[in-house]
């Protein structure tokens, strides 16, 4: 064995026999229980950063330990390769978006392989390659097929700088999710999926997500944001139309004083031809915020209409205002307002002098004596008042009573609205999935048959200044034939959103190598995913489309199960190890870690770092790793310096994964210094000639006996917290301590090198998930054949757990002043004469009465004494 710990030649060594023994290459086994671990498939920007190696670090260990099982266990990689980074990247080195992401796929992956993960890669794919996306245009057909797929104009996000449409999931506090430029209303022809003909199921089976993160939970179910209430027809003055709104709070329908409707409601439109005011106020209107959390703290802005409607109760007129903080994509684009019972409405109302009518009071008087509408909304439930017929009843009474009045006069019914919008697939980018549509003249949209699927992506493009889509000026892509009549036709020219390539490719890694058939049996052998570790901003993107997704393809008969991950693990960040303020005069005032606050969105992205004197606080560009932003370190360099084994040990010891992971130079120093101190351990074991593996168990001294009980206690703690708790750090803190008290062994009998060689083959296995190189170097060393990958996770010995003896402290008048061993069994007085016998004890009761000994058993004796 070398004296020297030296990871680049053992690393690359143990990289090499893996390769040739294809040690992570795997089929399915029915004899075996299955475990399907996957973190989610990075993009290919050409780099690793440090996000990447914990994340992938995190999902490794657990597949690693769960092959000590003796699971059947997959891990693979892929790429999620199609999006706007790639391109915009192809613009600014004028090259096409193929060449540049194969020549990155290359690059990370070779980065991958040097962190020793062990994926499978013969199930490799890249979302951008046509035998991928094939299946998904052949899905996109069945849906279309089923009525579960549809086009329409539509009120869209427009990202001014990625030239696209965005989801209101990809709008980030008002801003494209990847360029962050200040999204706009646009209304444009789009392909949507019907999502929300699966929200009821969506929201239901939240529940059966038991081993997901509460938080993440509780994001989508207010995601979907399923609520009961009445939708209700206005009537419009002089007009045989309506104007449908819907409310949760139709006890409040007596108070309404104006209605307001979107910027981009028909109604808006039609009173902007009368008012130039207007017109400017809804052009004002498309460059502001678009979603409901950041209209909710936005300046309130309207313009009125001019136009009135009738109230479907009282008759009275009531007037229509367009109102910013309305949005045209969530219900019908109107809302009542009731200024005297909602804060916003109230705002409004105050604002631009509008009436504020009290129509609910509380059923406790001295609330409602306190109750004043002129500075304020009371927006809790109560009792009517002012409210005619309905006046008297109670908030739940007035539901059904307001619901059926309504109903009776055909002017509203009780309903069930969701927040969730159907998802907007389309995307006018070049880099990107097809949508196999064609459209003409007699026939409209036509689905490309399935013998000319795949419909490809042309790969040899070149972009002009403006940066559009190339393949929309080219004839030879877009110009085509009818698929029913024969004449001359048109191929849609915009691609799919890339979550719709990131919506199912777990299910492909079951078998990517089929070119028959989407899926087969193998996806419900390996499906669902045992474990799935990623980013809490996925929350409400990713996860709630691979749930769609897969509820989708069991519908289709595709697979069984309902729902596509079973665990779910959100990582943390990895954060600065340095915080700044820029100072006013020049220089920067350092921040500690400790005293700083990081405020996130309710999708988890970090909008403000503050101070404990709530200043705003810089990092260094790696306080979030993301792949949607030109930030985050190569971790090449300290591979290179200390090895893939010291970054995975660093990454896994400095947080639990699930907390944020503070970058420091000293943890990585701190890592590789912990692998050589087990490295010399094992080294100057050996040394001795030859060390003795068998002891007998009977002849054990104290020491040794000792010694075994802390291997054995530290790998009951170990195995709880690598199956049950997931906290790295505790099972790596664990071995560090018991390498410190086996240096403290000092035992060089034939039965202390076979204890202590016995502790050190149990530390190689216990670490061989987080640091496999070193440990598969170690356990050859120790005298074992084979990988150490390939042994079951040792047993826990009950046996060795069993003391004689404990050691118990000793107390007088609350200071410790000693220390007693006793036997286990010892009974109080026993216990309490050893304590009184301690020497320590003696003298400081030599001066002193002894009034009482407690014993607390098996922790301390308590003596008082004055």
């Amino acid at each position: 064995m070398q004296d020297q710990y030296n990871h680049k030649v053992i690393e690359p060594a143990v990289q090499k026999m893996w390769e040739d023994n294809k040690s992570f290459e795997v089929t399915e086994d029915p004899d075996k229980e299955k475990y399907y671990c996957l973190s989610m498939f990075p993009y290919p920007s050409g780099k690793l950063h440090m996000g990447h190696v914990r994340n992938y670090t995190i999902g490794d260990v657990i597949s690693r330990f769960q092959r000590m099982q003796g699971k059947n266990v997959l891990q693979p990689m892929g790429w999620d390769a199609f999006g706007l980074p790639a391109e915009n990247a192809a613009i600014k080195n004028n090259v096409p978006p193929a060449e540049w992401t194969d020549s990155n796929v290359a690059e990370m992956g070779a980065q991958l392989k040097t962190m020793g993960f062990a994926y499978d890669w013969t199930r490799e794919l890249a979302t951008c390659k046509p035998d991928y996306y094939r299946w998904e245009q052949w899905f996109f057909l069945k849906l279309f097929e089923k009525g579960l797929v549809y086009r329409k104009k539509a009120t869209v996000n427009w990202d001014p700088v990625d030239n696209t449409v965005l989801a209101n999931e990809q709008v980030v506090d008002g801003r494209g999710w990847r360029s962050g430029a200040v999204v706009e209303q646009r209304e444009i022809d789009q392909w949507f999926l019907k999502i929300t003909a699966y929200a009821d199921e969506l929201l239901d089976d939240v529940r059966k997500l038991e081993n997901w993160p509460q938080q993440v939970r509780t994001m989508q179910e207010n995601w979907i944001g399923r609520s009961e209430g009445v939708e209700l027809e206005f009537g419009l003055e002089n007009s045989e139309e309506t104007l449908s709104v819907f409310t949760t709070r139709p006890d409040t329908l007596m108070g309404v004083s104006y209605l307001a409707v979107a910027p981009q409601h028909p109604l808006a439109t039609r009173a902007a031809v009368e008012s130039p005011e207007l017109t400017d106020f809804i052009e004002e209107c498309k460059n502001m915020k678009a979603t409901e959390a950041e209209m909710a703290t936005m300046e309130k802005k309207g313009f009125a209409t001019g136009l009135s409607a009738i109230h479907p109760i009282t008759g009275e007129s009531v007037p229509i205002w367009v109102a910013n903080f309305v949005l045209m994509s969530y219900g019908s684009g109107a809302v009542m307002a009731v200024p005297g019972h909602d804060e916003r409405d109230w705002e409004f109302a105050k604002k631009y002098d509008l009436p504020i009518k009290q129509v609910i009071t509380s059923a406790n008087e001295t609330i409602a004596n306190s109750i004043k509408i002129e500075e304020g909304a009371f927006t809790e439930k109560g009792v009517l008042i002012d409210s005619g017929d309905f006046t008297g009843l109670t908030s739940e009474e007035a539901l059904d009573g307001i619901a059926e009045f309504l109903q009776e006069a055909k002017k509203g019914r009780k309903t069930i609205n969701y927040r969730l919008r159907d998802w907007g697939v389309s995307r006018q980018r070049y880099w990107g999935c097809p949508i196999p549509i064609i459209y003409c003249d007699d026939c409209g949209a036509v689905a490309v048959p399935d013998d000319d699927l795949p419909v490809e992506l042309p790969t040899d493009i070149v972009f002009d200044e403006s940066g559009s889509s190339p393949i929309k000026k080219m004839p030879e892509f877009y110009e085509t034939s009818c698929p029913k009549c024969g004449k001359a036709a048109t191929r849609e020219t915009d691609t799919f959103d890339t979550f719709f390539e990131s919506s199912w490719y777990y299910a492909r890694f079951t078998g990517p190598d089929n070119d028959k058939s989407m899926l087969d049996e193998r996806a419900d052998y390996w499906l669902p995913v045992d474990q799935y570790v990623g980013g809490i901003e996925h929350a409400v993107l990713h996860l709630l489309y691979a749930r769609f997704f897969n509820k989708l393809m069991r519908d289709e008969g595709l697979i069984e199960c309902d729902e596509p991950f079973t665990n779910l693990l959100t990582q943390g960040m990895v954060l600065a190890d340095t915080y700044y303020i820029d100072g006013e005069t020049g220089g920067q005032e350092w921040i500690a870690p400790k005293d700083v606050t990081i405020e996130r969105s309710e999708k988890g992205k970090v909008l403000k770092i503050t101070d404990n004197q709530g200043r705003e606080v810089q990092t260094d560009g790696m306080s979030k790793m993301s792949k949607s932003k030109n930030n985050g370190v190569d971790p090449a360099e300290l591979i290179e310096k200390y090895g893939a084994d010291t970054l995975r040990v660093f990454s896994m010891f400095a947080a639990p994964p699930d907390q944020s992971m503070e970058w420091s130079d000293a943890g990585v120093e701190g890592a590789n210094r912990f692998i050589k101190r087990l490295w010399r351990q094992v080294s100057v074991h050996l040394a001795a000639n030859p060390p003795a593996k068998e002891f007998e168990v009977d002849e054990l001294t104290d020491a040794q006996e000792e010694l075994r009980r802390k291997v054995y206690n530290t790998l009951k703690k170990v195995t709880d917290d690598m199956s049950r708790r997931y906290t790295f750090n505790t099972a790596i803190a664990a071995n560090m301590e018991l390498i410190n008290e086996l240096s403290k062994f000092k035992d060089n009998s034939e039965q202390g090198q076979a204890i202590r060689h016995e502790a050190l083959e149990k530390i190689v296995l216990m670490l061989s998930p987080i640091m496999p190189h070193v440990a598969q170097e170690l356990w050859v060393n120790l005298g074992n054949e084979g990988a150490v990958m390939e042994e079951l996770w040792p047993e826990l010995d009950e046996s060795a757990l069993e003391q004689s003896k404990i050691q118990m402290m000793i107390q007088l008048n609350g200071k410790l002043r000693g220390k007693v061993d006793v036997d286990v069994d010892a009974d109080d007085a026993t216990v309490e004469a050893l304590a009184l016998e301690n020497e320590n004890v003696k003298r400081f009761l030599e001066d002193a009465t002894l009034r009482k000994v407690i014993v607390v058993k098996g922790r301390l004796v308590n003596i008082v004494a004055n």
